[in-house]
């Protein structure tokens, strides 16, 4: 049967009226991910048209070939074990954000402390049995000052040096994934990695992304996890949460979290259980979280306030024991609770 030329064009335009009232492409719809790396769980969700599940998986893989320290193949373990070896981008980023973190901290956040961290191990049962002698002769190969980068060349003053970016290297992780995201064009998203998480857009439903804030507990089984605050920065951002209190120990009848202080190689001794920092970026708030842990309450404040990209929200323990918040002014316009109850100071 011939279709005259008439009712073939009525046709093609009757498929293009329906192309243009349903949509001929595919529909977005939102996918979750989930997997380890980096001996930690992480958990991704976003809006798209397609699984990205192998170019995901892909992205971590080679993430894991660069900054994996117990990966006898990767990068930093070839650094680590000084062998020749040229760095990639991923790693001069984070030598580059740990160095200016460093700085910015006084040397509280330094990524070649990992062997003075080890010599107390978990726990201060330690306490009476480490000398001096075995903190200082640690203290010869740690220290951000003595190692440098020249090209894509690690340089150490002693040999003996060794890099661990795991306080920095989860966020950065979630920074990567949320790059490869927006090169896929994805709008919307949440990329969560050990609990560090970059963000965009919003939810399945059409909210902003919420983050709950763990509650600290009072007993260290790790298995309570009420949530003392939600942040909901409704843009693109990073959040990383920093808190030992699940680990921690007493001395006069006050809490102290387990945190070591690379400038004294003891423990800290600080009354800070958590401390969460929003930043452009997941690396960056990874990072300050961490070195807000070791600072105590005084010193952070001071540090963060220097700072204009991020925000804080810290919880301590006082002098009675009782635990107390504190967080920037910029932060409660991130903490919908608040508003909603109308606390509008910082205690």
């Amino acid at each position: 049967m011939r279709i005259s030329p008439y009712k073939k064009t009525g046709w093609v335009l009757m498929i293009f009226c329906i192309c243009l009232l349903t949509g001929c492409t595919e529909q977005k719809q939102y996918y979750e991910e989930s997997g380890t790396v980096f001996r930690t769980l992480y958990r991704i969700k976003y809006e798209s048209p397609v699984l990205l599940t192998e170019k995901i998986d892909a992205e971590l893989q080679a993430f894991n070939l660069s900054l994996n320290p117990f990966n006898p193949n990767s990068i930093i373990a070839k650094v680590n074990n000084n062998e020749p070896v040229e760095v990639d981008d991923w790693f001069i980023d984070v030598f580059n954000k740990s160095r200016e973190v460093y700085e910015n901290s006084n040397g509280v956040f330094d990524p070649t402390a990992a062997p003075m961290i080890n010599l107390w191990g978990f726990g201060f049962s330690k306490m009476d049995s480490i000398t001096p002698q075995m903190v200082d002769s640690i203290k010869e190969f740690v220290g951000y000052d003595k190692v440098r980068l020249e090209g894509r060349t690690i340089l150490k003053e002693d040999p003996r040096i060794m890099f661990n970016f795991s306080a920095i290297a989860k966020g950065y992780a979630s920074d990567v994934i949320a790059r490869l995201l927006e090169r896929e064009g994805v709008k919307n998203y949440m990329v969560d990695i050990g609990g560090e998480i970059a963000m965009k857009g919003v939810n399945q439903h059409g909210d902003c992304w919420r983050i709950g804030i763990n509650k600290p507990e009072d007993d260290n089984s790790a298995v309570s996890h009420g949530i003392e605050e939600i942040v909901q920065p409704c843009k693109a951002c990073g959040v990383a949460t920093s808190g030992d209190y699940r680990n921690y120990y007493i001395k006069d009848g006050r809490k102290y979290a387990h945190t070591i202080d690379p400038r004294t190689g003891y423990p800290a001794g600080q009354s800070i259980l958590s401390a969460t920092i929003l930043a452009e970026d997941c690396m960056t708030a990874d990072a300050y979280a961490t070195a807000c842990m070791a600072m105590g309450l005084s010193e952070a404040k001071e540090m963060a306030e220097k700072l204009s990209t991020i925000e804080y929200f810290i919880i301590y323990a006082d002098e009675d024991g009782r635990q107390q918040v504190a967080y920037s002014p910029g932060m409660l316009s991130f903490l919908p609770n608040r508003q909603t109850l109308g606390i509008l100071e910082n205690p």
